[in-house]
């Protein structure tokens, strides 16, 4: 669990870097419709839950740096005893305060008689437009209604300032807490794959491997942190399969991307492995020059170097041996600036990970790609993705591979936070041999 001390201290620096005379207005997310009378499982707002802890829906949170009676405010629902019989215990306002450290707090239908006043004193808003449209119009209502009656006294914040800017910032290095919390998910998540990979064999539907991590993360009180891909054979070349219906077949390679979410931290792992546990010589080629491009990546994951080194490591590696095995022809370099790999190799060798599985923060500042630093959690997974077109060998058609591992920046050089599942062709098939 996220130590409960970080929550006040990220608020702290956050009113720090607003100043004085500001506000900050932050909604948590809507629940969400599934189908009639059924809702999807309620997860709170990124944003807003790295800086309450707050977990319930119909919220909202207010931070007023320097304010005498309490810095900050968080709107909820009141405890409600027939409510609660139904749908589950509420931490009401007394609870908003005493657990999640609120210094007051309101009911949030009473938001539109307190939030004017409280904006009122403050010369800037910091606020994110454009997530909800109804907190949107619910937040420039009120600031437009105090314009209106400036000439009666009433003071009006002259800029709004996209919260974001300052938040993302933040959320992009990852604190002690958070780490531990994203090594327990990446432990939990490395454990499943290797439970899948012992399950696998030919006449396996996709979904009964899915079904091995959906146990894996509940048992761990934690959720899938995305819809988890098994690609069984030419699946594999989707990159955003998620039907998982297919049954998997002897002689095909199955991709699998899953990862846990443990505190609505997530992970994010991909492996790739034949179904009969046994590699053929032209998946054994292609899956090696994937493997060497994610090491040589992996490599290039250190303070000082710039967010795209990894990538260009990939596609230097990727495309040699694309060369040697006759799938691509020309000069590398050439070939590279051309980007002729782009046909096998469509994506970038990874994103930035957290609270989100693409989780926030600038990939550039300015022009420049961004410098690396200690804290920064990010995931390295090349891949190669063989069509069925003519042109391709037919030993090589319909062969999808990726290998995606979890990387955090360390004041040395870098830790690999999934490495407690195989990615080794003879420790593959050593495993799967059982």
């Amino acid at each position: 669990m996220m130590n409960a001390r970080e929550f006040p201290k990220r608020r702290k620096e956050l009113m720090r870097m607003m100043g004085k005379d500001t506000i900050a207005i932050l909604p948590t997310a809507k629940e969400k419709v599934r189908n009639r009378d059924a809702e999807y499982p309620f997860r709170t707002d990124s944003d807003f839950y790295y800086l309450t802890g707050f977990p319930e829906p119909e919220a909202l949170m207010v931070l007023l740096p320097g304010r005498e009676n309490g810095e900050f405010i968080l709107f909820c629902r009141e405890r409600d005893a027939e409510k609660e019989t139904w749908h589950g215990r509420r931490a009401g306002i007394e609870g908003a305060c005493e657990i999640y450290g609120a210094d007051d707090a309101f009911p949030i239908e009473d938001l539109g008689d307190i939030l004017p006043g409280l904006i009122e004193s403050c010369d800037r808003v910091f606020y994110t437009l454009g997530n909800e449209s109804e907190s949107d119009q619910k937040i420039t209502g009120m600031v437009h209604t105090l314009r209106a009656q400036a000439r009666s006294g009433k003071h009006t914040p002259h800029e709004f300032v996209a919260l974001e800017h300052l938040l993302h910032d933040m959320r992009l290095y990852k604190s002690r807490s958070e780490l531990k919390v994203m090594r327990e998910a990446a432990h939990i998540s490395a454990a499943a794959h290797v439970k899948a990979m012992q399950a696998c064999k030919p006449g396996v539907m996709e979904y009964q491997l899915e079904a091995e991590f959906l146990y894996a993360f509940r048992r761990a009180n934690g959720h899938p942190a995305y819809s988890t891909i098994v690609g069984g054979g030419d699946n594999g070349c989707i990159l955003h399969y998620t039907e998982n219906s297919g049954v998997l077949k002897d002689g095909d390679l199955v991709l699998i991307d899953a990862g846990a979410e443990i505190d609505n931290y997530a992970a994010d792992i991909t492996r790739t492995f034949p179904v009969n546990g046994r590699f053929s010589e032209a998946q054994r080629a292609l899956y090696q020059l994937v493997l060497d491009a994610q090491y040589a990546a992996i490599e290039q994951v250190q303070p000082g170097n710039h967010w795209n080194d990894p990538h260009e490591a990939t596609v230097k590696v990727l495309t040699e041996g694309l060369v040697a095995l006759g799938l691509l022809k020309g000069s590398v370099a050439e070939l590279i600036e051309e980007q002729a790999y782009r046909r096998f190799y469509m994506h970038r060798t990874g994103h930035w990970l957290g609270l989100d599985v693409h989780d926030v923060g600038d990939y550039k500042v300015g022009d420049e790609w961004r410098v690396l630093e200690p804290g920064m959690v990010l995931t390295i997974e090349p891949g190669l993705y063989m069509g069925a077109e003519k042109d391709i060998p037919k030993r090589f058609r319909n062969i999808g591979i990726r290998i995606e591992d979890d990387v955090v920046v360390t004041k040395e050089g870098h830790e690999v936070m999934t490495d407690g599942v195989p990615k080794e062709i003879a420790a593959i098939e050593q495993l799967m041999a059982g």
